[in-house]
């Protein structure tokens, strides 16, 4: 067929795809939807890797599942082209950069936070923070929220979190529950769209094209399903048994490797979603973090490429440094490992069910749908999220309580940060940057 297009490459070789990987791990910023794009430009259109047809398929099930949708989506492709070995290379070049900076700004932050230009210029990025989260709710609410039921399960969410303080996985259950009966009663309520548009667009043809049959290692069998289980079940017990039987089930690594398996199980509809479920335990339970922390976390996280979830690398630096576990000679230690200890732990179930999944869905080609409680689900992350940003904004606008004066200062910046993500779609590092610029000047010159 003459397309006009040059032929796809006949094979990838291992050494081009983990140059690419690599490049990849530097350059994803703009979260899910940019990275997915960075990969959609460079895997579809320009190198034809992979046709769009599967590329969107491989993508709606990495949506399906619980975790950072657009690491599943490397580990996928990283697999389809060079069999386990390539996923891993695949996902942990996708998080590794990001894990190496945030530790290096982590211990900037920590160790060099109280001096008065840090200060200044956090003092402009926790009100552009609460902009970013704001901005969520609208995105994620926009696309989400297409009915009254689904509104209405929005609305009880945010009740059950904010005035009932219910538990985030209570939360999902009920959501899916909800989702699960809804599906049988009114279908047409708790159908998805794809949100991701359809396969249609000619590239070309592509190595893995339409009509390629999977290769021998993406095929289902049940032998290769449980051992890929098993390999999981030692990946994730071994350092688990040895936190807990070396170091005790009360040290601050093996309950932060506990607390973050669970959250990377209840990561559904993003990151944004299983904030408040770390909030819950790194603030309120174990003292990980304060309050303030938690919102220069996600600043700093939105400011480095990775999934914006490795904001829990930042959580996890901070809590080794402050339990200083290793002793007051070696806080950078404690933190640095705190940190690789919580991204383990986080990001471990993404790759098994990759692993696990992807022969399956290799065999569904054109079979894929959403369920009814992952719209339910999705629904309520959304009233889950508005309380998240009603919480930030109270302790930006209010930071010595309401009984003390309200800063409004930040209520500007947070008012025009917000206008500017909202309604003239800025970068969200710009408008950061940009925040940041604007507290330290209004510490130097009104001394806020």
């Amino acid at each position: 067929m003459d397309d006009g297009l040059p032929a796809p490459p006949r094979t990838v070789t291992f050494g081009q795809a983990l140059r690419f990987w690599l490049k990849l791990g530097f350059i994803s910023f703009g979260g899910p939807a940019g990275q997915i794009a960075v990969m959609h430009q460079e895997l579809v259109e320009r190198k034809r890797w992979i046709s769009e047809k599967r590329f969107l398929h491989a993508l709606n099930y990495c949506m399906v599942l619980p975790g950072p949708e657009a690491q599943q989506l490397a580990i996928y492709i990283g697999w389809l082209l060079h069999r386990t070995a390539g996923g891993v290379v695949a996902g942990g070049l996708f998080v590794l950069p990001s894990l190496v900076i945030l530790i290096g700004l982590s211990w900037i932050y920590v160790a060099f936070g109280h001096v008065p230009v840090v200060e200044g210029l956090f003092y402009g990025v926790k009100p552009a923070v609460t902009a970013i989260v704001v901005q969520a709710v609208y995105r994620i609410g926009s696309r989400a929220l297409k009915n009254p039921v689904l509104w209405g399960v929005a609305a009880a969410a945010f009740v059950a979190i904010f005035a009932l303080k219910a538990p985030f996985p209570l939360i999902v259950g009920g959501a899916a529950v909800v989702g699960a009966i809804g599906g049988k009663l009114s279908p047409a309520t708790f159908r998805t769209g794809g949100g991701h548009g359809t396969a249609g667009t000619g590239y070309g043809p592509a190595l893995i094209d339409d009509d390629t049959p999977p290769p021998a290692h993406a095929r289902f069998t049940g032998w290769r399903a449980v051992q890929v289980v098993a390999a999981g079940a030692v990946l994730w017990g071994l350092p688990m048994a040895a936190l807990v039987f070396w170091l005790g089930a009360q040290h601050p690594l093996a309950r932060m490797g506990l607390f973050f398996s669970k959250a990377a199980l209840l990561t559904f509809g993003g990151a944004y979603a299983v904030l408040p479920y770390v909030y819950q335990g790194a603030v309120t339970q174990y003292g990980w973090v304060t309050a303030p922390q938690m919102i220069d976390g996600l600043g700093l996280g939105e400011t480095t490429p990775g999934p914006l979830i490795m904001v829990v690398a930042f959580v996890g630096f901070v809590g080794g440094w402050t339990k200083a576990y290793l002793g007051p000679e070696a806080l950078f230690a404690a933190g640095a490992i705190a940190a690789a200890v919580v991204t383990w732990f986080t990001f471990l179930p993404s790759f098994l069910m990759v692993f696990v999944g992807g022969p399956l869905i290799e065999s569904t080609h054109g079979k894929m749908q959403f369920t009814a409680p992952l719209t339910a689900i999705t629904a309520a992350v959304v009233g889950v999220i508005l309380n998240l940003a009603l919480f930030f904004g109270y302790h930006v606008l209010w930071p010595k309580g309401v009984a003390g004066p309200f800063d409004w200062i930040s209520a500007l910046i947070a008012v025009a940060a917000a206008t500017a993500l909202i309604r003239f779609r800025m970068n969200v590092m710009a408008v950061i940057a940009v925040c940041a610029v604007i507290g330290l000047l209004s510490r130097l010159y009104f001394g806020v």
